[in-house]
């Protein structure tokens, strides 16, 4: 059988949101149970960026594999997948799609795991394909009543919210701040490449969750660090991944429940409407290889 060649336009014409979903949360499920083994992050420095590994075995699929990116140039990413019983190279997928959708795929189980039951207000800050594919997730896990979005440059906000309603059917309002993204949201979605604060604690109301994705060191954080005091729940999709960063962390690592033990039911998650939830999303190392097998299933 011949190796799977996927690339960016394989990946948004085949890959659907609920099919990404249900690979993650699998793959999160398993890391809990031992089903899935994905170190921390490999870098290879090259002079004046790395190259950067993440792997991971999925033992119940007989799969494994690992996704490559630069910090160099920023050049197309790459995951292989290959089957353990056999030994053979199933897929390579390349391009810069599928890494995003994996990640937007982890942020919506997060929100189904974590954000008060039913339809959600949903604000975001940063209208780039981070914060796409957040969108793009997390309407196949919950019913969006309203969502606003917000960017440090208005027009880009306003082409987001034209592109939601063209190619997902979704009304997005483009707001020109980010008080007014967050500010009585059931779920806030923060993806900036800010090395400052792009929003203020106390905008965050009772019963929020707050998904942050971009820069959470102690030296470069889109978030403030008085969001830590205000969160009751503070949980994140791998605990050693957050744990391993080069700076130390904005929030205790200490303090970080695993997405995954939420799921399985052996932590706590939220318990009452009014707690404040903060997911730090880092990318657990192996879901790719999850997602990349669940749309060679579909191809």
């Amino acid at each position: 059988m011949p190796v799977l060649l996927l690339n960016d336009h394989d990946v948004r014409a085949r890959l659907d949101a609920p099919t990404a979903v249900r690979a993650v949360r699998a793959a999160l499920l398993a890391a809990h149970e031992g089903g899935l083994h994905a170190p921390a992050r490999v870098h290879a420095e090259l002079g004046g960026g790395d190259l950067v590994f993440t792997a991971g075995q999925l033992r119940t699929e007989k799969l494994f594999g690992f996704r490559a990116y630069d910090t160099l140039v920023g050049a197309e990413q790459l995951v292989a997948v290959w089957g353990t019983d056999d030994g053979r190279l199933r897929a390579v997928v390349h391009g810069d799609e599928l890494g995003p959708r994996r990640t937007g795929a982890i942020g919506a189980v997060a929100v189904d795991a974590a954000a008060n039951p039913g339809p959600v207000r949903l604000g975001l800050i940063g209208a780039g394909t981070q914060a796409w594919t957040q969108l793009w997730a997390i309407r196949s896990v919950r019913q969006l009543n309203e969502v606003t979005v917000a960017s440090r440059r208005p027009e880009r906000a306003e082409a987001f919210a034209r592109r939601a309603a063209e190619e997902l059917g979704v009304a997005v309002r483009a707001v020109r701040t980010a008080e007014e993204a967050v500010r009585d949201r059931d779920v806030v979605v923060v993806a900036t490449n800010s090395a400052v604060p792009v929003l203020e604690a106390d905008w965050v109301s009772p019963g929020t969750h707050v998904t942050t994705l971009g820069p959470k060191t102690v030296a470069h954080h889109e978030v403030p660090p008085a969001l830590v005091d205000r969160a009751d729940v503070l949980f994140t999709d791998s605990p050693a991944q957050a744990a391993a960063y080069d700076e130390p962390h904005i929030f205790p690592t200490a303090r970080m429940t695993a997405l995954a033990a939420i799921l399985s039911g052996t932590a706590l998650g939220r318990t009452s409407p009014d707690q404040i939830t903060v997911f730090c999303s880092v990318g657990l190392a192996g879901t790719e290889v999850a997602v990349a097998a669940a749309l060679c299933e579909r191809v």
